[in-house]
Parts: C-alpha cells; sequence; structure tokens
C-alpha cells in the first residue's frame, strides 16, 4: 500500500455542532493520545466552520497533530489546516488541488470504482464506507461489512493509497477490520458518546497499533 504522505491509522471526526462543543471533544481525544481530527460540522455556516477551526488548531498543531476540515478546501486554507475531506457531491478531487496545493486530500467512497477514481484524481487517502449502520451520517450508502472492504482491497491490488474504514465502528471490530487490508478507521460516535472519551481513545489507539501494520 503506497504512503505518500503520513495518514494516522486512527482518525476522529466531530460531532459537535459548536465551536465550544467541538474544541471540548478535540481536547478529549488529543488528551487520549489522538493525533487526527477532521472537523465535520455538516449544519454550520462557513464563519462558524473558520472560528471552530481557529480555536482547535493550535491546540492539535501543539500536540503535533493533523486537521482536516470536511467539504471546503477554502476553509482548510483560510483556517491554515492541514488538509481537506471531500464527499462525493462535493468539489472534484483535481479542483481542490488547484485550492489547497499541497494540502492533504481525502475521498469519500463506497465501491471499487469510487477508490478508483479517488486514486487516479489524486486523493492522498480514502475514507471507505459505511462499516456498518451509523447514525452519524446521514444519506448513507450501502453499508460494506468486512468482506465489502476485503473484495475492495483486493480489486484495487498495489495501487491502493491509505484507507480507513468509517461507519459505526467498535473497539470489538478493529482486528477483524485491520485483517481486510486496509490502512485504519475513523471513529465519530464510538468516542464522542463515551462515557469517558479520553480513555475510549486510548483503547482505540492501543488496538489500532496492535492489530494495523
Amino acid at each position: 500500500m503506497a504512503l505518500r504522505k503520513e495518514i494516522a491509522r486512527l482518525q476522529y471526526i466531530t460531532v459537535g455542532a459548536t465551536p465550544d462543543a467541538v474544541a471540548r471533544e478535540t481536547a478529549l481525544f488529543l488528551d487520549g493520545g489522538g493525533r487526527w481530527v477532521q472537523l465535520r460540522m455538516k449544519e454550520a455556516d462557513k464563519r462558524t466552520i473558520v472560528e471552530t477551526a481557529s480555536v482547535i488548531l493550535p491546540k492539535i498543531h501543539a500536540a503535533g497533530g493533523v486537521l482536516i476540515i470536511d467539504d471546503y478546501p477554502d476553509i482548510a486554507v483560510e483556517a491554515g489546516a492541514d488538509g481537506v475531506h471531500l464527499g462525493r457531491l462535493d468539489m472534484p478531487i483535481a479542483e481542490a488541488r488547484a485550492i489547497v496545493g499541497d494540502l492533504i486530500i481525502g475521498a469519500t467512497a463506497n465501491t471499487a470504482d469510487h477508490v478508483i477514481e479517488a486514486i487516479e484524481a489524486g486523493a492522498d487517502y480514502i475514507g471507505l464506507g459505511p462499516f456498518r449502520y451509523t447514525t452519524t451520517k446521514k444519506n448513507l450508502s450501502p453499508t460494506l461489512g468486512e468482506e465489502g472492504y476485503r473484495d475492495i482491497v483486493a480489486r484495487i491490488g498495489d495501487s491502493m493509497i491509505p484507507t480507513v474504514a468509517i461507519g459505526g465502528i467498535t473497539l470489538d471490530d478493529i482486528a477483524r477490520i485491520a485483517e481486510t487490508g486496509v490502512w485504519g478507521v475513523a471513529v465519530a460516535g464510538a468516542i464522542a458518546g463515551a462515557d469517558d472519551p479520553r480513555k475510549m481513545t486510548t483503547e482505540f489507539l492501543s488496538l489500532t497499533k496492535k492489530y494495523f501494520r
């Protein structure tokens, strides 16, 4: 699997709707040892996203982490973030690349054809899912499960770029997902909704380090 940029094995996707809420969950994730945060605020306007990024970015960078902005290449540049993650209906990767330059670009995929398209367009990593049904995202594509990941990884072969599983993933899934050949996992609700998000982050990190090679 080619690695063009340092893509984390454990990625966290924020769930908060306000700058304060996102700042709290980000701080807990960082305290638990997490270092890759994707700022996802689907219902917020751009000004709120920029404001939120300005609050969490210094803390993320102070911890040696990475901030990815969901959906908006222009905000990623304005905020000084490390990259952008694009959904299937967002700006084309080539167009985003012209805006963000050498910043990281992630792309959402649900099929092998989506993955191939993103690789050819120059994505740095793939968010592949959903693994199973999740309440943190609307308008879900068909769930993939372990077999879906295994089939896609096998089809892409040596040209595969770092690909993280996403969608309803829990601690109990890590070992089985790692066996499919994907690079890592992206998690939202399992950490944000935990009684102790800091501890849950640490547990996810421990398992991703153990099983993903």
